[in-house]
């Protein structure tokens, strides 16, 4: 096992980490940008390194820089966290190069699965269904009316190093399509620094589902169940749930196989997560793979009670898996609510400034993964995550009961949250049925659609 490990990523990944390689004994080395600089969560690294001013470009995403602070504190590896430089395939060449160890799968491996019509075709070969759409990317518009008018709309437009619900557009018909290439080939290029683009065919009233796999370095890959991602907004995850509700132990099961069988075909080590597409007929279509730990694996923790984040430092070591595929066992279901920093009735606009309040919800069954306290300054320049709620009950209807009740308990002030946002979601009749789809939210509740309040799950 590693010694020392620097954190490549800041706010509430950051500690997760540090807690994780604590309990194992590992020191930890905390970056930080000089937006950071008085961060609370900095207190608990063993070591700190400011690597730059606010901007991710000097700082989080500044290679070099974090390289010299990794050289110049002497660590063995790199935990990349969520974001960033997380499924940045040359990032992991440049760890590789100055022996310092990538904690995540292998270049070649972030790089086949970070080109989403690679993955797609890699899925192609192994026999697991794919969505109807472009054989690869489409370089010119010609070519892109072509695929679309074949397919038939709507239609998404996607960039093919995509990620994070960026660089999508639908299109309903020609006219709309051209304007939906020019904005995906710009966010694209902005976001990803490549411009490249693919057609896919828009599932209406699909519902997205994706499994978690953990591969060694021994040629050993296991999944750890489904989960349900489908509550969004603009292909943004709001809520997450596991298992997912009312998909059949069969089908379960098939899905879990699909994606252990993409798994191996990519030869993949680490945690990572491989996404699909359930439609109304239940025929479920892989749409891609994230080669990181992703924002949701409490959800997973919850209910397997496995440590993802402690498995990933011992497999990035050398170690095998130290669970089997039938020692891995399903407890109850749980949820996790994101907190962001956003005004959901301004159009989720962006709110930073200073947390004046902070009243944390606890008790039995309940999670809360933060980096913040009363005081904190939440900056303009990051992500708006401020929180994860995770909460786990013996059924869904207990995990929701607990949710309604911390989501009562949590009050911030001082800036706008989704919280309240929460708080009708699960009070809503049609979440509560279970197995609403990836445009439910915005349908229901950002069409100012009112709800339907029920006093029960």
């Amino acid at each position: 096992m590693f010694s020392r490990i620097l954190i490549a990523n800041r706010g509430e990944i950051a500690l997760r980490i540090i807690r994780a390689a604590r309990e194992l004994g590992i020191e930890t080395v905390a970056i930080y940008s000089e937006a950071d600089r008085n961060a609370p969560y900095l207190k608990y690294a063993d070591y700190t390194v400011c690597i730059g001013p606010a901007p991710s470009e000097e700082s989080y995403l500044n290679i070099p820089r974090i390289i010299s602070a990794a050289e110049v504190t002497d660590v063995e590896a790199i935990h990349p966290g969520c974001g960033f430089l997380a499924e940045n395939a040359h990032f992991a060449e440049v760890c590789k190069s100055s022996n310092i160890t990538f904690i995540g799968p292998e270049p070649e491996t972030i790089r086949l699965l970070g080109d989403k019509t690679s993955a797609l075709k890699l899925a192609r070969d192994n026999k697991v269904a794919t969505i109807p759409g472009s054989e690869g990317p489409v370089e010119t518009d010609e070519e892109a009316l072509k695929v679309a008018r074949k397919i038939g709309y709507p239609v998404l437009v996607k960039a093919v190093a995509g990620g994070g619900g960026r660089g999508i557009r639908m299109a309903h018909n020609d006219i709309s399509l051209a304007n939906a290439l020019f904005l995906a080939r710009r966010e694209a290029q902005a976001a990803f620094r490549d411009p490249g683009i693919y057609i896919e065919k828009f599932l209406d009233r699909a519902r997205h589902i994706e499994v978690q796999i953990l591969g060694d370095h021994h040629g050993n890959i296991i999944h750890l169940g489904l989960r349900d991602c489908s509550p969004q907004r603009r292909y943004q995850k709001l809520i997450e749930e596991a298992p997912p509700p009312g998909i059949s132990d069969k089908l379960a099961e098939a899905i879990c196989k699909a994606a252990v069988r993409l798994a191996e075909a990519a030869e993949y080590t680490n945690a990572g997560t491989f996404e699909f597409l359930l439609d109304r007929q239940n025929r479920f279509y892989f749409t891609e793979a994230n080669t990181r730990l992703q924002v949701e694996h409490p959800v997973t923790e919850m209910i397997t009670g496995i440590d993802i984040v402690q498995l990933q430092l011992a497999i990035a070591s050398g170690e095998r898996l130290r669970i089997s595929q039938k020692e891995v066992v399903f407890d109850g279901c749980a949820i996790e609510c994101r907190i962001n920093a956003e005004d959901p009735d301004d159009g989720f606009k962006p709110s930073p400034g200073k947390v004046t309040r902070f009243d944390v919800p606890g008790g039995p069954r309940v999670r809360l993964d933060t980096h913040v306290q009363a005081g904190y300054e939440v900056s303009p320049y990051y992500d708006a995550l401020i929180a994860k709620l995770i909460c786990h009950g013996r059924r869904r209807r207990d995990a929701i009961a607990c949710m309604r009740r911390a989501l009562d308990e949590f009050n911030i002030e001082g800036i706008k949250t989704t919280i309240p946002l929460f708080r009708t979601i699960f009070r809503h009749e049609s979440f509560l049925r279970g197995g609403v789809h990836t445009r439910w939210l915005e349908s229901q509740l950002m069409g100012r659609e009112e709800p339907t309040p029920v006093g029960e799950p």
